[in-house]
């Protein structure tokens, strides 16, 4: 959750913003930090560079967790947690990633330590996402697998 609100600050937006103004203000944003104004200035073009990789990178994990987006693959994603089981799940920094048997991989923000453990001890860590981590976290879509 700490990555999220570095995010917004870094864009200076609130979770109510749409997408259509997150779009404006990352355009805006990186008119102002493009590192293509430093031509003759070195440092400060290398600033600009880390700059624009931190307002691309905050862009992306705020359109994918904007709820225009959620909405766009609402449909995908209940099919996913309700008919496909937990292939893998893992715990990084209080970030849920579960990967799906149908291939589909989403992450929850904000997931508790102690909520982890009690779904890596549940008989069924696909029942207990249903029960305590689906509808009660922040999620995004994280990818899908590979085909062989």
């Amino acid at each position: 959750m700490k990555k999220l609100g570095e995010y917004r600050k870094l864009l200076e937006v609130d979770k109510t913003v749409t997408l259509k103004e997150l779009k404006t203000i990352y355009r805006n944003t990186m008119k102002d930090t493009h590192p293509d104004k430093f031509i003759n200035d070195e440092a400060g073009k290398l600033e600009a560079e880390e700059k624009s990789k931190s307002i691309i990178e905050a862009y992306h994990f705020l359109v994918s967790i904007n709820p225009e987006t959620q909405e766009k693959y609402k449909e995908e994603y209940t099919e996913t947690i309700t008919k496909s089981n937990i292939q893998d799940f893992y715990l990084e920094k209080a970030v849920l990633k579960v990967q799906h048997l149908n291939g589909n991989m989403y992450e929850y923000l904000g997931v508790p330590r102690n909520t982890y453990i009690k779904m890596v001890n549940s008989d069924s860590p696909s029942r207990f996402a249903r029960r305590h981590i689906y509808g009660s976290f922040i999620y995004r879509k994280a990818g899908e697998a590979m085909a062989d």
